[in-house]
């Protein structure tokens, strides 16, 4: 009996360590964009102020928003934030949303980070052995380091859909989605912002609170059905 009451408690921890995982990985590589903010200033004050622009610094912007770009992937999909076509999506029913998800993954997520995976570390190793730099400009830099984070980033974002087949497998059995993480983004600077503010009364905070609340479930996986006929 207590191995099978440790399942679904065993399912969401595993889900909930990913997603802190997914989430901290995205917020160390959020640090980049200012990185990549520096070195495009420091670019342009030199090439328009000291006219003395730098032969690399294109190659080495496009690896720093490259970088940045696909660290970010595990975090994104661990906030449900990738595009889907919701007109159809969000009329459904939870399981009917798990089960489309599910079908999903396993016939197209899964095959295509493994293709990801492969391919990238191949990509990587053969850059690695050939010592490869840039050939787009002069003095071009290493992009070897650069490649290797496409497999890096490819077992991210395949961590994180493990973790999101589960969250579809205990939607299809209980027919709720798992909490996810909160995150400090719309809802916490709305809340921010109104807490501070002397010119909101408090009725007016309540339902700009809830909106904002109803658009964000919204985004998480809960249907406009759910919300109507619980």
């Amino acid at each position: 009996m207590a191995g099978l009451g440790g399942a679904p408690m065993n399912a969401q921890r595993f889900i909930r360590a990913v997603d802190v995982f997914s989430y901290w990985t995205g917020k160390a590589s959020a640090w980049l964009i200012l990185a990549l903010t520096f070195v495009v200033s420091i670019e342009v004050f030199k090439r328009y102020i000291l006219n003395a622009p730098t032969s690399w610094i294109f190659d080495f912007n496009n690896m720093l928003y490259g970088t940045l770009f696909m660290l970010g992937g595990a975090y994104t999909l661990a906030a449900g934030g990738h595009v889907r076509a919701d007109f159809v999506y969000i009329y459904m029913k939870p399981r009917g949303q798990a089960a489309l998800d599910l079908l999903l993954y396993l016939l197209f997520f899964i095959p295509g980070i493994l293709g990801l995976i492969y391919a990238g570390t191949d990509y990587a190793a053969i850059s690695w052995r050939i010592n490869e730099h840039s050939t787009v400009t002069a003095e071009g830099p290493a992009i070897y380091p650069f490649k290797t984070v496409i497999p890096i980033a490819g077992m991210l974002v395949m961590l994180q859909g493990l973790a999101e087949i589960i969250r579809c497998l205990r939607c299809l059995k209980t027919g709720q989605w798992p909490a996810r993480l909160e995150d400090v983004e719309e809802i916490d600077v709305i809340q921010t912002q109104l807490g501070h503010s002397e010119y909101v009364d408090e009725e007016s905070r309540r339902i700009a609170m809830e909106g904002a609340h109803a658009i964000d479930e919204a985004a998480r996986h809960r249907s406009a059905v759910e919300h109507s006929n619980p």
